[in-house]
């Protein structure tokens, strides 16, 4: 199959590596030419550090490398995804698979990545999400991920496409679900991050982590998303390898701010896209609009957004009002 890789990140080189692999042929575009070229001659991408670039992968700075594909995969940082979209539409085939692999929510619009997508194309769009480093796809160490579509066959023809010995993929019709979770959880590793940071412990982040799960989970079903995707590989399963590994780019630019460093100083000094830091944005516009109480995404918003002190949101999360366990969790 020819397949057109629409961003050159970390993630998306790993899935093209991967790709060609399973015998595909693969192009994978930069919005750079120097990269291209650059990545043609060395067979390396800084963005991946340390892993040869598969021998038959193909560079391009051209959007035109999508017209003869049967599959486009999506993979450029969420803030970009409309802008890419809009410019490869009138140049993809209108029988083209097409794959989000970006996990986010727009601002503003509340809407997920695939409706972004469907809504530049006009066509149909999947998600491929789960917990998946792609510093660890690309050794090849085994990992499980979720293709979601309404369109189940859709999903199926992912799995097809992406499964190989080191990469499962289980079908879902759940796409809402399954974005949710991708998208929403980073705000959560943005939290245990700055546990971390504040020097606080494992009973905190597992306090922390398990009822993140539960107000995501809460804004996931009042939105269309059925309750037993967040207790799969795209809800849990996402937010545990998220939270607990400093592969984690949100959980390294929270804990510099645990440790007092201004928020966009520590973005800064990561020196790469904090998915987590529009999501929090996100998670607050949409509990808002449709009234669901998410007090953990409400404390990230009011740090990154409203200059809150880290310390102080533990204080205001500890001392809120009394409740029975499961009286709001909804999914359990």
């Amino acid at each position: 199959m020819n397949i057109a890789m629409l961003g050159s990140g970390a993630w998306g080189t790993a899935l093209a590596n991967l790709l060609c692999e399973n015998g595909h042929t693969v192009t994978l575009w930069t919005r750079s030419a120097q990269r291209a070229a650059d990545m043609a001659r060395s067979r390396i991408n800084p963005r991946l550090e340390g892993v040869p670039l598969h021998p038959n992968l193909q560079f391009s700075s051209d959007l035109s490398c999508a017209q003869s594909c049967q599959m486009t995969v999506l993979a450029t940082p969420s803030y970009a995804i409309r802008q890419t979209a809009a410019a490869v539409r009138e140049l993809l085939p209108k029988d083209a698979l097409l794959v989000s692999v970006t996990k986010g929510i727009e601002s503003g619009t509340g809407l997920r990545i695939t409706q972004i997508i469907e809504e530049e194309t006009g066509l149909r769009a999947a998600a491929l999400s789960g917990p998946s480093h792609a510093e660890e796809v690309s050794r090849n160490i085994p990992t499980g991920c979720v293709a979601a579509c309404a369109d189940i066959s859709m999903a199926e023809q992912i799995q097809d496409v992406f499964m190989n010995d080191s990469f499962r993929v289980y079908a879902s019709g759940d796409v809402v679900g399954v974005e949710l979770s991708a998208a929403l959880k980073n705000v959560i590793a943005l939290c245990a991050g700055v546990c971390d940071g504040l020097g606080l412990g494992d009973n905190t982040k597992a306090l922390l982590v398990t009822r993140g799960l539960t107000e995501l989970a809460r804004l996931g079903i009042v939105l269309g998303g059925r309750q037993e995707t967040f207790a799969g590989l795209a809800g849990v399963g996402d937010m545990i390898v998220t939270c607990t590994s400093m592969h984690s780019r949100s959980g390294a630019s929270w804990i510099l701010i645990g440790q007092g460093v201004p928020v966009r100083q520590a973005m800064e000094q990561v020196g790469a896209v904090v998915e987590g830091y529009y999501a929090a944005k996100s998670a607050y516009e949409l509990s808002r609009k449709v009234g669901v109480e998410m007090p953990i995404s409400r404390e990230a918003y009011a740090v990154l957004y409203e200059g809150k002190a880290p310390a102080e949101t533990i204080r205001t999360l500890m001392r809120r009002d009394k409740k029975h366990e499961f009286e709001d969790a909804g999914w359990l």
